[in-house]
């Protein structure tokens, strides 16, 4: 980084710390990459950002109070595994798979925004090398093979993207949907009314075989299962093991 782009980039992240206290909260202990990714999520604008942190700080703390949303609080969507973690793509970034065939939408709404925390969060989490950095991303595989109606969730899908958008802000590097059947595609176009012009830039739907040998090339062999070119098996995600996390280092921003 230039010597210039530096300057601005701390005065910036200053005037974001300044903003945060205005509005009655504190930065204390968070990493200049983690604040960084607020101040992205909002073009750069101190204020927009700090207010984002803000709401982010007081969501995190009434949704997850205890730091991590334990299996126990979320076993209905536990059970249905269609969540599979696939360790990290040629780029380094998590693989999350969602088998769309065995979700059903929830009853139990709230288990619903706890699991999706718990999903963003385990994901997230085994992208650490040793301990959080601030700026890690996840790759996203939505595999709508063999879905019929009654997998069909709009409500779902918004309420996932609408946490990435506002309380994992810049934590997406790239969604891919994958076999979108032809009565699924107004199902997107409605979920697509509710993202934001920078998330639906990370979206990519393979159509073709150039797209999905580009969608292979960047996963990776390695981590995509068989079923989708790859060479591994998938894991469910309650069954993906983490690496304990190293106790130095800043405030963690799950």
């Amino acid at each position: 980084m230039e010597p210039q782009m530096d300057e601005k980039r701390d005065i910036e992240l200053t005037e974001m710390r300044k903003s945060v206290e205005k509005h009655g909260s504190t930065a204390e202990g968070y990493s200049d990459t983690t604040l960084m990714r607020f101040l992205i999520a909002r073009s750069m604008d101190e204020d927009k950002a700090a207010k984002m942190f803000v709401q982010w700080r007081k969501w995190r703390t009434a949704m997850v109070p205890n730091g991590s949303i334990p299996e126990s609080e979320v076993p209905d969507e536990l059970e249905a595994r269609k969540i599979y973690l696939q360790g990290l793509s040629q780029g380094k970034y998590p693989v999350m798979i969602v088998l769309t065939r065995n979700h059903f939408p929830a009853k139990d709404q709230i288990q619903f925004k706890k699991f999706v925390v718990y999903l963003l969060d385990k994901t997230i989490a085994s992208g650490f090398k040793g301990r959080e950095m601030g700026n890690e991303k996840l790759i996203g595989i939505l595999d709508l093979q063999n879905i019929s109606y009654k997998n069909v969730d709009a409500r779902a899908l918004i309420t996932g993207f609408q946490f990435l958008q506002a309380y994992y802000p810049e934590r997406l590097y790239k969604c891919y949907l994958l076999h979108m059947p032809w009565f699924f595609v107004s199902v997107w176009r409605l979920v697509s009314r509710f993202l934001e012009k920078a998330t639906l830039e990370k979206i990519v739907i393979v159509s073709n075989d150039d797209e999905e040998r580009a969608f292979i090339r960047e996963v990776g062999e390695d981590v995509l299962p068989e079923e989708y070119g790859g060479k591994a098996k998938l894991v469910a995600i309650q069954d993906f093991q983490l690496t304990p996390p190293s106790e130095d280092g800043p405030a963690s921003s799950l």
